[in-house]
C-alpha cells in the first residue's frame, strides 16, 4: 500500500550543492543550495530565494560555481547555508574554505570541494520568492584525488553527501547498484 505524501520536494539522492560567487565589490561568497540539478548535458538548475546575498551576486556578475559538497567538508558545507553573507562578511574565512579564481567565469572555485562546475548565466526567472536560474556549465574541474586510472570521477573517492528533505539529514551516497544503459537490455 501507498502513502500519500502531498507536494513535497523528495528527490533522492539528492546532491549537495556549494555555489559559490563575487560580488560587485570582489567579495567571495558562498551558500548551500538545496534544489538544483542538471538541465541537460551541459546546463545547470538552481533555485534559490531572492534575498540572498548569492542572489544578488549572480545578478550582478552573471556567473556561479558549484561544488558538490562531501563527508569531509560536511560541516562547512552546511555553515554556508545557515549564515547569511548579508550578516557575516566574513562568511568564507569562518567556513574554512580555500578559494580560487575561475579560469573560465567570474567566480570563485571552492578549492576544498573535489568537484567544481564552472558557469556562465543563461537566464534567470522570478517566482514568488525563489529565483529558478539556469546556466550553461563551461568547465568542470575535478581533484585528481577522486579520479581512477582513466581520468574518470570514481564515486567512492568522491564520498558526496545527499541532502534529505523529508528528515533534513545528509546522507553518504552509496557505492555501486548497476551499470546505466545496458542493465535494462536484459528485459528486450
Amino acid at each position: 500500500m501507498r502513502k500519500n505524501l502531498g507536494a513535497n520536494p523528495y528527490v533522492y539522492p539528492q546532491p549537495v550543492l556549494i555555489v559559490a560567487t563575487y560580488g560587485e565589490d570582489g567579495t567571495p561568497d558562498a551558500m548551500n543550495v538545496a534544489y538544483g540539478g542538471i538541465v541537460n548535458s551541459n546546463r545547470i538548475q538552481i533555485n534559490i530565494g531572492v534575498r540572498h546575498k548569492t542572489s544578488d551576486n549572480i545578478k550582478a556578475k552573471q556567473a556561479f560555481t558549484v561544488g558538490i559538497a562531501d563527508e569531509k567538508n560536511l560541516e562547512a558545507a552546511d555553515y554556508v547555508g545557515i549564515v547569511s553573507g548579508h550578516d557575516e562578511p566574513d562568511k568564507i574565512r569562518k567556513s574554512g574554505f580555500h578559494l580560487i579564481k575561475s579560469e573560465f567565469v567570474d567566480a570563485p572555485v571552492i578549492e576544498d570541494l573535489p568537484i567544481c562546475l564552472e558557469c556562465r548565466v543563461e537566464e534567470i526567472n522570478q517566482y514568488n520568492a525563489t529565483l529558478r536560474i539556469v546556466a550553461e556549465i563551461v568547465n568542470v574541474s575535478a581533484d585528481e584525488s577522486i579520479l581512477d586510472g582513466n581520468g574518470n570521477i570514481n564515486p567512492a573517492r568522491l564520498k558526496a553527501i545527499s541532502y534529505d528533505p523529508a528528515n533534513k539529514t545528509y546522507l553518504k551516497v552509496g557505492g555501486k547498484a548497476g551499470n546505466a544503459f545496458s542493465d535494462g537490455n536484459r528485459l528486450k
